[in-house]
């Protein structure tokens, strides 16, 4: 389903939402009728309560859904979503809810819309809405349009999601947005100095590459840069079975940026856009990398690989290096990095890591504006020396267990050069269903990073 409003236009049933602390007068202002069928089904706007309400005639005459109490919905996001999921098929008109919600609530009633039937008949909400007025219903609709995207790519399982599909993704979101793309693939790679990409990728039958695109030639320069692993095995430190099962998932941060780069490219913003995405597959063969192999990255650092499983930070350091090269006014990069990330924050917040303050202050206020929790954790300059082995400049994999996400950040941060750099360590993936977001993909910290970015970059990357 297209991820867009009903017309305003549009013949739309009432769906009133009503506070707990709001019910009893609400209640006393409606029709007999009305009343009466509210208190016999026993509707007390609890939060996610949803009811139809007939008219006299036995048509329905409008909807009533619960807001529960502000603590309750302090605990969520997004809680109309609920009643987008549960309401007939139909128009909607909003009724009662604080404008201060309503950017929130729209942009949930649009991903509840959401359902991957690649594979099976799903049951996504139909229940239409007119967009609440004052919102920016494009802007909504494009977010939600890019979020489909970065839900699709990662939900689809590597059988059909390796290194070859994702770049053929590119080129299709290139190809409709006016982008250019160039890839460098296979042995390419070391004659175009992207070393640690093919060494990760080798191994794998799919053939490793770069994928580089571009889009815009007015305004500050922004660089995305995405982790593209499609399948990690682990390589030749393999994962344990139960530890593979999600790997499809390792590509999240390649899937966030290109869902972020069709949401900006279909909103025009003012900006120079480079997508850099190096896809790869971690495989096992007599071509793998090896525990104790040392590297020479792009930027002539060498690396020690303590841990072959360590390799989204290998294939990010040599892209990042590429990036850094033209001193971007904002490189991104945003991975499915370290299980450390996970174990600090969970699966619903997305940690990121800069040194400029001005940005982290504009990330959190964005992040809670819209809906989408992000947290700082810190480049610690005193774990520096965790990840300088003594053998080569730099250790892919620290013993010790302390500190896994800052210790791959900061490795992350000695190819991302001299310029701003923020790096998102995400998870990309809904464990369980919650209202708008299924479980199975999703993309996280985007929606933050471009609410941000007028102030990251400047009033002149609006559109």
């Amino acid at each position: 389903m297209t991820p867009d409003f009903a017309p305003s236009d549009s013949t739309a049933i009432p769906l009133y939402v009503i506070a707990e602390d709001a019910l009893d007068p609400w209640i006393e202002a409606q029709p007999k009728h009305v009343a009466a069928w509210l208190r016999a089904n026993g509707f007390a706007a609890g939060l996610g309560r949803v009811l139809t309400v007939p008219g006299e005639g036995g048509q329905l005459d409008m909807a009533v859904a619960g807001y529960g109490r502000p603590e309750a919905r302090a605990r969520g996001r997004f809680h109309l979503a609920t009643a987008a999921a549960a309401l007939p098929e139909g128009v909607y008109r909003l009724e009662g809810l604080p404008f201060e919600h309503a950017e929130e609530e729209a942009l949930g009633w649009l991903l509840a819309s959401y359902g991957f039937d690649r594979y099976r008949a799903q049951k996504p909400a139909r229940a239409r809405l007119i967009a609440p007025e004052g919102v920016d219903a494009a802007r909504l609709s494009a977010i939600a349009a890019g979020e489909f995207l970065t839900r699709d790519l990662i939900n689809t399982p590597a059988n059909e999601m390796g290194p070859e599909e994702l770049e053929t993704a590119c080129a299709g979101l290139a190809r409709d947005h006016g982008a250019t793309i160039e890839v460098i693939r296979g042995e390419d790679l070391i004659a175009r100095n992207l070393p640690l990409i093919h060494t990760v990728g080798r191994a794998a039958a799919r053939v490793p590459r770069l994928i580089d695109m571009r889009w815009g030639d007015a305004g500050p320069a922004l660089t995305l840069v995405g982790k593209g692993v499609c399948f990690d095995t682990g390589g030749l430190n393999l994962k344990p079975g139960n530890s593979m099962g999600l790997m499809k998932k390792d590509m999240g941060g390649a899937a966030t940026v290109l869902g972020l780069a069709q949401i900006i490219m279909t909103l025009g913003l003012n900006l120079r856009l480079r997508v850099l995405v190096p896809a790869v597959e971690n495989a096992v063969s007599g071509d793998a990398f090896r525990p104790g192999d040392i590297l020479k990255a792009r930027n002539g650092l060498t690396v020690e690989v303590n841990n072959t499983d360590a390799e989204g930070r290998l294939v990010l350091a040599d892209a990042l290096a590429l990036g850094a090269e033209e001193t971007p006014d904002l490189m991104v990069s945003m991975a499915t990095l370290t299980g450390a990330a996970r174990v600090a924050v969970g699966p619903d917040i997305s940690p990121y890591f800069t040194d400029d303050g001005a940005l982290s202050v504009a990330l959190d206020a964005a992040g809670a504006r819209v809906a989408d929790p992000v947290w700082r954790l810190p480049f610690h300059a005193p774990y520096e020396a965790m990840i300088e082995p003594g053998t080569a400049d730099l250790d892919n994999a620290p013993s010790g267990g302390f500190a896994g996400a800052i210790t791959a950040a900061l490795f992350l941060r000695r190819f991302a050069g001299d310029g701003r750099y923020v790096h998102f360590d995400i998870y990309g993936w809904s464990p369980k269903d919650a209202p708008a977001r299924p479980k199975g993909g999703v993309g996280m910290g985007a929606r933050a990073l471009l609410d941000a970015l007028p102030k990251a970059l400047g009033d002149g990357a609006e559109a």
